[in-house]
């Protein structure tokens, strides 16, 4: 199970523990507030940023696409925000190459328009919608007849970030412990004797290795992992973490002119999903896609990946059997796409003619952590909660983290600093 923890403690005999992008930056705000602290970080992998961070398309969103007033919306926008300067800070690489949402047919310009006044309203910079000329000015092979043009989306490493913040904690003077996959959260019954350990750090994590870490407070950041780590503390399941995979083309290299900055798709809100588009790479490389396709494992990247609790979980929950009966047709041309490289070039031909099926090659995957409810229904926002009594309520679960969570992770981190001081009384 994946979980990175946290155990803090102070001279209050305050100690706290968590189970990912959000997780590194999380601790890293809250050991920079309180240097005080003493913070430990357990990964359940050999080393951190293993999966979502490590597998994601490397876009700093601007905050177009979110409800006016949701967290999404007012977290990507500041997020992105403190990232570029985080990274000009740091010295780490970043590119301002900037989107075009393309619209390709007359009737998407509408859904065009709202996205454009969505963004205004989100107060994203420097927003404009542009006609048939200005595409081509700016992506020379592109066509559409209008497209809005985001300047200040960019691309980064999210990999290299989170590293960066795994560095910034520890030079704080934070600790991190890999290779510990929590299995078990629960009360200590009484201190060891001559020892006030137990009244002092009441909770006990435990290890599948059987290794144990003591706390006085839990926040769990776990990913794919989510819904389980709140089950194990006794804390509700819902909303469940069911696995997409997504699978990328790769533009071969010497077809890399093809593509300057991000191209995207018109969303259209009949599907759960954005689309394919086409996403520059800060090594130079260029990635189309991806599909999303339900995943038979959590973190299974390849096509026959499979775990059999993972697939049991996903397929005898009422809320994808929902979501498969509303979206089974596009289902079906998502799992199509991802066999035959030749559809999805088709659909990426609509913006880019000159691409053929010759110039692409299979790219990486990634495996989205999609929370999901009962009634079929994504749950497109960010969502926190804890449990009751003496277990529950020393616990924080950072239960669904989306997309643009990388963008949005230094500002998330701010905002879960902000609860937990609270909560916990820091």
């Amino acid at each position: 199970m994946k979980t990175c923890s946290v155990t803090l403690s102070n001279s209050r005999s305050s100690r706290m523990i968590s189970p990912r992008q959000s997780v590194h930056t999380i601790y890293r705000t809250l050991i920079l507030r309180h240097p005080n602290l003493t913070f430990t970080l357990l990964e359940k992998e050999k080393e951190l940023s293993l999966h979502q961070t490590g597998h994601n398309s490397g876009v700093i969103h601007s905050g177009i696409y979110y409800t006016p007033g949701s967290l999404k919306a007012q977290l990507c926008v500041r997020g992105a925000m403190l990232t570029y300067q985080y990274c000009q800070k740091k010295g780490v690489p970043y590119k301002k190459c900037g989107k075009l949402i393309v619209a390709v047919e007359r009737e998407e310009i509408p859904r065009l328009k709202a996205l454009y006044e969505r963004g205004q309203v989100n107060n994203v910079q420097d927003l404009r919608l542009i006609d048939a000329k200005a595409i081509r000015e700016k992506e020379s092979y592109c066509r559409g007849i209008m497209a809005l043009d985001s300047p200040n989306t960019g691309i980064v490493d999210w990999q290299l970030v989170a590293l960066t913040y795994g560095k910034d904690f520890q030079e704080a003077g934070g600790t991190v412990i890999t290779d510990f996959e929590a299995s078990d959260f629960k009360v200590a019954a009484e201190s060891a004797a001559g020892s006030a350990e137990g009244l002092k750090y009441p909770i006990i994590i435990k290890s599948s290795q059987g290794k144990e870490v003591r706390c006085r407070f839990v926040l769990t950041c776990g990913g794919l992992y989510s819904d389980r780590l709140s089950e194990i503390s006794g804390c509700s399941s819902e909303p469940r973490i069911i696995p997409f995979r997504g699978d990328y083309l790769v533009l071969k290299p010497e077809k890399n002119y093809l593509v300057r900055g991000n191209i995207y798709p018109v969303p259209n809100p009949r599907f759960p999903f954005l689309g394919f588009h086409f996403t520059p790479r800060m090594d130079g490389s260029v990635w189309l896609g991806p599909n999303a396709v339900l995943a038979f494992k959590r973190e299974g990247y390849k096509l026959f990946d499979f775990d059999t609790q993972d697939f049991v979980n996903a397929v005898s929950y009422r809320g994808v059997q929902k979501l498969v009966m509303k979206n089974i047709v596009y289902g079906m041309g998502e799992i199509y796409r991802g066999v035959f490289t030749s559809a999805q070039v088709k659909n990426l031909q609509k913006f880019i003619p000159e691409l053929s099926p010759s110039d692409v090659l299979r790219g990486p995957s990634g495996v989205r952590a999609q929370a999901l409810d009962a009634e079929g229904n994504l749950v497109d926002d960010f969502v926190f909660d804890g449990g009751k009594g003496e277990l529950g309520s020393r616990i924080l679960h950072v239960r669904n983290a989306p997309s643009p969570a990388a963008s949005s992770s230094l500002a998330i981190a701010e905002m879960i600093a902000d609860e937990l001081e609270k909560r916990f009384q820091l």
